[in-house]
């Protein structure tokens, strides 16, 4: 394997918890972000020159928390951070575990951590969530540090340009330096007044795993896996927040399905001619069972209605049997929760399959017509599907057109181009 692509897999496998680790440390993001930057590099130079150590995840925390604490100590000589000392392995054949040498930090003088949350990426998350943030600022700064997703990606979740997405992401730095916004996770009472942001950012670090907006494969299962264990942790943390019960349920539900969704080739297959055989029939038990101790909870909320809209897929035996008529029930009640145009177009798709798709494509028009998702590829694409499904092919192979003008990742270019070449059409 090339040097360069074991560090690019070191900075997905381990990035994010080394990050976190570097952030609780120094107190500072942009800090943090440098040292571990330097450390990949370094490591770039010295495996080249030594051989790649034996544990390089362990070698990159060491290196980056190094580097950290000599950058603390000459920028604050004499200071708090002046009793840390520096690692003594040798770099070389670091064998520490993931966790071995952090650096204890605790947040109230008597060392007990008020909050419960050991895990550090689970601490961060909370921290970005500060309330002196902007919503949006919240979730930009999540994503781009403890999800690494980058300013394309997050600008995806968005729907919305690029510049805009790394405009809010210096913002949010600049107002934690400016109004000296500590970072320590409030006392586990206060939790649920951040939980609300917690629970997106997990959704979208989940949904980017699931439909990669760049990556080569369409899932991601690195984001797939950290997004449903930090959903875990938070169910740990707050078991009262059924919210939380019904956002790890929706992830695991979702999940379920991942292996039918494409084929050995890496295609895209549409649900509704997945192998349902090939679905973890154990996950979607579980998912269910998580799902029913969510509502037992009596406080519904949309992770909720969308895990149990997953559910009723999940359990359907084929295809035929899925019951639309309560799926766009769901979708109703889940636009009163989130009235956006993303699951305004889901719902209008259920309607459209439970009833008549002429009212779904009336739907998407009106959709269309208002352009908050003139960038977002899944409207034509759903546009297309409806038209196809009514035999209006010409009009279905404009709007897959359309579509394949806005799609970036190449599983699903791949998935709309075979429907163009079902028509005869080919767009290169």
């Amino acid at each position: 394997m090339l040097l360069g692509r074991i560090v690019e897999d070191i900075f997905r496998t381990d990035g994010r918890r080394v990050l976190a680790g570097l952030i609780r440390l120094t107190g500072d993001f942009d800090a943090a972000e440098d040292a571990l930057q330097d450390a990949y590099a370094r490591a770039l130079a010295t495996w080249r020159r030594d051989g790649v150590p034996a544990n390089p995840g362990a070698w990159v925390n060491t290196v980056s928390r190094r580097i950290a604490i000599d950058r603390l100590r000459r920028d604050r000589a004499g200071d708090l951070v002046a009793d840390v000392e520096a690692p003594q392995a040798d770099l070389r054949q670091a064998q520490v575990g993931p966790e071995q040498g952090r650096r204890a930090e605790p947040d109230d003088p008597s060392g007990i951590d008020p909050s419960g949350i050991e895990d550090d990426r689970l601490r961060l998350l909370f921290v970005c969530c500060h309330p002196a943030l902007s919503p949006d600022a919240r979730w930009t700064l999540a994503l781009r540090t403890l999800g690494g997703l980058t300013t394309r990606e997050i600008a995806r979740a968005f729907v919305e340009p690029e510049a805009t997405t790394a405009q809010r992401l210096v913002r949010a730095k600049k107002k934690i330096r400016e109004a000296r916004i500590p970072f320590e996770v409030p006392p586990r009472e206060k939790l649920p007044e951040r939980i609300e942001t917690v629970l997106s950012v997990l959704y979208v670090i989940f949904n980017e795993g699931y439909a990669s907006t760049d990556a080569p494969a369409l899932v991601r299962p690195d984001l797939v896996r950290e997004a449903i264990r930090l959903g875990r942790l938070t169910v740990e943390v707050l078991p009262a927040s059924a919210e939380a019960r019904g956002l790890l349920a929706l992830m695991l539900l979702t999940d379920a399905r991942r292996a039918a969704r494409v084929t050995d080739g890496g295609d895209l297959v549409p649900l509704d001619e997945q192998d349902r055989s090939l679905w973890d029939r154990a996950q979607i038990e579980a998912g269910v069972g998580i799902l029913d101790a969510a509502l037992a909870l009596a406080s519904p909320g949309p992770y909720q209605t969308q895990a149990a809209i997953a559910a009723l897929h999940g359990t359907a035996a084929t295809a035929a049997e899925t019951d639309w008529p309560q799926i766009a029930a769901l979708y109703q009640a889940l636009l009163r929760w989130t009235p956006t145009p993303i699951v305004e177009l889901n719902a209008a798709v259920a309607l459209g399959l439970a009833t008549n798709l002429k009212f779904a494509l009336e739907w998407i028009e009106r959709i269309e017509g208002r352009t908050e998702l003139t960038n977002y590829y899944l409207l034509p694409a759903s546009k297309a599907d409806v038209l196809r499904r009514l035999g209006r092919q010409q009009d279905a192979i404009q709007a897959y057109r359309a579509a394949l003008a806005l799609v970036s990742n190449p599983a699903e270019r791949r998935y709309l181009q075979r429907r163009l070449d079902a028509f005869g059409d080919r767009v290169d």
